[in-house]
């Protein structure tokens, strides 16, 4: 009897393993990923006819990965980790799909609008935000104190030079200002675009044909090349968003304008020398209607190729749902929560409370619109990036173009003449317009 009951046993235990569909999540190597995978027990629990079998790699390995998997249909993976950028390209390409089962608890109208817009394509979503972010100025409040200056809550980009002006000591090792220098479509070039839609330039025109022969490019970057020549650190070239943060914590900058998410950063107290004495503003602007701040998000999306579709909508709807969010309160902390993607976390007290930065934050998000990012018409989707395929090229190359004028190798105009025809000619390559 002790022997067919054990083998009963045996037999369900087996049945049971054999019945767990596995579905393998692409992800990256940051943070919040990291508590993702910790936790993700939780999910396990709640779902043991699946299981998880996790990939994480670092960002640029990460993007070769999934962008040759999704394009060759592969069906490697089952749930990929992409950003905004990716989104609304691999959507257009029918690589995704629509993330129409994730449930009658998930309040998909709790998403912030803006973030929703961006993550949607011909009114169907195809990606859900673990977190999202927009950019602000970072200032020092008593360094602007000293200058006898106060920062207003949307200040233009006018007073950014006249504060970094009155905080630039170099004697003391302070710059006035510290912005993103390091060529890259990821690095100078998200924030340079970003300021130049508050300038009222754009990358193209209606009809495709790139716009860096315009004077408002010109004025973008003569603002952004002299500023930081007068008023940046030394090597600012080579500066991207890890290089300022480091300077920023350590006291080296009156004004940094980035990343939202780096406010939790620049507050801690174990790693932030100046964690009491920061303040927030928005984004600056020049009274065109179109403030320099741009739209992120990193996302989980399910590749069309995937045959597992349901249980990796399961697991999408779980890490990027309120529930998780109370779920990482419970077991981190409020500062440990993903931001930047849910309306309810920026009702919630015990959130508000802990970040200083939260709405700014809010309000940075909020006013970006990745649909309308310029002052006039252009014919793509981004703020601090083109949703086109080409871009991840072309942006690195003008990124060059703009590091290169920085660090004194070329004029204003000369990089943004060779900006010009490197586009023209990549455009021209790829049959724009289409």
């Amino acid at each position: 009897m002790k022997t067919k009951l054990l083998t009963l046993a045996c037999c369900l235990m087996s049945l049971n393993a054999f019945s767990k569909e596995t579905i393998t999540i692409a992800t990256v190597n940051n943070g919040d990923m990291i508590t993702m995978k910790e936790l993700s027990s939780d999910f396990e629990a709640k779902n043991p006819d699946i299981e998880l079998k996790w990939v994480t790699l670092e960002e640029n390995i990460l993007r070769q990965r999934v962008t040759t998997d999704v394009a060759t249909k592969g069906g490697q993976y089952d749930v990929m980790t992409i950003g905004t950028y990716e989104v609304p390209i691999w959507g257009k390409q029918s690589w995704l799909k629509e993330l129409n089962n994730l449930g009658e608890n998930y309040d998909v109208d709790d998403i912030l609008p803006a973030i929703r817009s961006g993550l949607t394509v011909d009114n169907k979503l195809y990606a859900a935000p673990f977190y999202g972010e927009s950019s602000m100025v970072m200032y020092r409040k008593d360094l602007m104190e000293k200058a006898g200056l106060t920062m207003p809550k949307a200040p233009s980009w006018d007073f950014i030079k006249t504060a970094a002006k009155a905080m630039n000591d170099k004697k003391a090792g302070v710059s006035g200002i510290c912005l993103r220098g390091k060529a890259g479509w990821g690095e100078n070039v998200a924030l340079i675009t970003a300021m130049s839609n508050s300038f009222g330039a754009r990358w193209f025109d209606e009809n495709w044909k790139p716009q860096f022969n315009t004077p408002q490019w010109k004025a973008t970057l003569q603002y952004y090349v002299d500023i930081m020549k007068e008023y940046g650190p030394a090597g600012s070239s080579a500066n991207g968003f890890n290089e300022n943060l480091a300077l920023f914590q350590t006291g080296k900058c009156g004004i940094w304008i980035d990343a939202t998410v780096a406010g939790a950063f620049v507050t801690n107290i174990v790693d932030s020398d100046v964690a009491d004495k920061v303040g927030f503003a928005l984004a600056p602007d020049n009274n065109l209607g179109k403030r320099g701040n741009w739209l992120w998000s990193w996302t989980l999306a399910v590749p069309a190729s995937s045959k597992k579709s349901e249980s990796a909508m399961k697991f999408i709807s779980w890490a990027t749902s309120k529930d998780y969010t109370q779920l990482v309160a419970k077991q981190k902390g409020w500062a440990k929560v993903p931001p930047g993607t849910r309306t309810s976390l920026y009702k919630n007290s015990n959130y508000m409370e802990s970040a200083p930065f939260a709405q700014i934050t809010l309000e940075s998000i909020e006013s970006a619109d990745p649909k309308n990012p310029t002052v006039q018409p252009v014919p793509y989707v981004g703020m601090q990036f083109v949703a086109i395929p080409e871009f991840q090229g072309i942006g690195t190359a003008v990124g060059q173009q703009f590091s290169a004028a920085l660090a004194g190798q070329m004029t204003v105009d000369q990089a943004l003449q060779s900006s010009q025809r490197l586009v023209e000619r990549a455009m021209r390559k790829a049959r724009y317009p289409k």
